[in-house]
């Protein structure tokens, strides 16, 4: 299934026309006539996308959005509105809105801004995995290992790190074998890059750094 479509609106004859148009294009669709119900509802966060009018009785759009990413929701929002208003648009793209689109909207623009969201909400829900992935790879190195690896990482030889640790150099190149294993890597550029997306070094240039690491091997 492409995803959940959640589609907050007052307007009962738009949700229903937003949800004939959408579930003939394969959409499963929740709609709800006002921000509270959605809040109340709290959506299921794993896939999907929220279409969300501005101006609405009580909790307005912006305010919504307000209250989602204060509860940490990464469901992409896409702003619909019949009265656009520059300044409205400029907030809402600010803290995060994936799309603004002006009613009447075309069932075309429509499904290609859904199909937009739900493609970057998948994509980075993935790169997060990824990233959970690794973390629990790091965390499985001792702390003599996770020492090595982070002096690996930034360049340093094996005669660096054992000067620097106290060892012989053939038991930092023993603890890097073993590193390279429970990351499942077979490179120390490999490690680099896990060092860089796990924020373990400093935001530089990676290819220096790979470079000085495979150098240094």
């Amino acid at each position: 299934m492409p995803g959940i479509v959640h589609v907050v609106d007052d307007d009962a004859s738009f949700l229903s026309a937003i949800q004939q148009i959408l579930e003939a294009s394969g959409y499963r669709v929740a709609t709800y006539a006002s921000a509270q119900q959605l809040l109340e509802q709290q959506p299921d966060e794993s896939k999907g996308c929220i279409l969300l009018d501005v101006r609405m009785p009580g909790i307005s759009g912006l305010e919504l959005q307000s209250h989602l990413t204060e509860r940490g929701s990464t469901l992409p929002i896409i702003f619909l509105t019949a009265y656009p208003d520059v300044s409205i648009t400029v907030k809402a793209i600010k803290a995060g809105a994936d799309d603004f689109l002006i009613k009447p909207v075309g069932s075309s623009d429509l499904l290609r801004a859904i199909a937009r969201a739900i493609a970057r909400h998948r994509h980075a829900r993935e790169l997060d995995g990824e990233l959970e992935a690794l973390r629990g790879r790091l965390s499985t190195l001792t702390p003599r290992q996770r020492q090595v690896f982070e002096i690996v990482v930034r360049g340093r030889t094996s005669k660096h790190a054992a000067r620097e640790l106290g060892s012989s150099e053939r038991t930092i190149k023993a603890h890097r074998s073993a590193i390279m294993g429970k990351l499942q890597v077979q490179s120390v550029v490999e490690l680099v890059r896990i060092a860089e997306r796990l924020g373990v070094l400093d935001a530089e240039d990676e290819g220096t750094r790979a470079n000085e690491a495979t150098n240094g091997r």
